[in-house]
């Protein structure tokens, strides 16, 4: 495919069906602008940066954000699952490699003797 028929396509997908399954493309926009906003704050406040987790919650948010203009689409529900249990999976694969840290680097916390 070349650029000009990508843009045709994304054309017809932005003017489309997606069009009258999400909505007015702004207004379903500012509703993930505000759940991420939410979830960014909070990854700051708490971790001091974004994780893979939140990552997750964010794509979780998309399809929220879909799914709060029409929630007749069973694909947005599947991958807010599929978002859910990866995030879940993600926080183990996180707490690993800070064990693995932890056992190489020490608990740089603990003040010396």
């Amino acid at each position: 495919m070349n650029r000009d028929e990508v843009l045709l396509k994304a054309g017809d997908y932005i003017n489309g069906q997606r069009a009258k399954d999400y909505g007015d493309a702004y207004d379903n926009f500012t509703r993930i602008a505000d759940g991420w906003n939410l979830i960014i704050k909070e990854a700051q406040a708490t971790r001091g940066y974004i994780t893979p987790q939140h990552v997750a919650l964010m794509m979780d948010w998309v399809k929220t954000a879909r799914l709060l203009h029409d929630t007749d689409h069973d694909d947005s529900w599947i991958d807010k699952c599929g978002y859910s249990a990866l995030g879940a999976e993600f926080h183990e694969r996180e707490k690993k490699i800070q064990q693995v840290q932890k056992a190489f680097m020490g608990n740089r916390n603990e003040k010396a003797g």
